[in-house]
């Protein structure tokens, strides 16, 4: 059996819907498979579409941090040379973003430096 057709349909869902992923073509494409007599199954669709190079790469995430190149003043790093070799020697913090329904909020913490445990103020 010719896997041929399968190629062209899915070229012809992604001219107007670019980028479904292989379960949401699967879905789409079962009814016109069933018509043409071509059985194959999610898994093997997977595969073919491998094959043929026609996966669709995942969009990489963007993470919002902290740019530290900036302009203003910059606090020097008071731990250089220091060993830290036990807990409640030294104790760091550090902010961080959090994004909710809300918006985006900010996070203080405050840390053990040696067992980097969360302190509780």
């Amino acid at each position: 059996m010719s896997l041929q057709p399968i190629k062209a349909l899915v070229l012809d869902i992604r001219r107007t819907m670019p980028r479904p992923g292989t379960r949401k073509l699967y879905t789409l494409l079962k009814p016109k498979l069933v018509q043409l007599g071509i059985k194959i199954g999610r898994d093997g669709l997977f595969g073919y579409l491998r094959e043929q190079q026609l996966l669709i790469k995942p969009k990489r995430s963007y993470l919002k941090t902290t740019y530290s190149k900036h302009w203003m003043k910059k606090h020097p790093n008071l731990l250089t040379g220091l060993e830290v070799k036990r807990p409640e020697q030294v104790f760091v913090s550090d902010i961080t973003y959090v994004e909710s329904d809300e918006g985006v909020h900010y996070l203080s913490l405050v840390t053990d430096a040696c067992s980097r445990k969360i302190i509780r103020i």
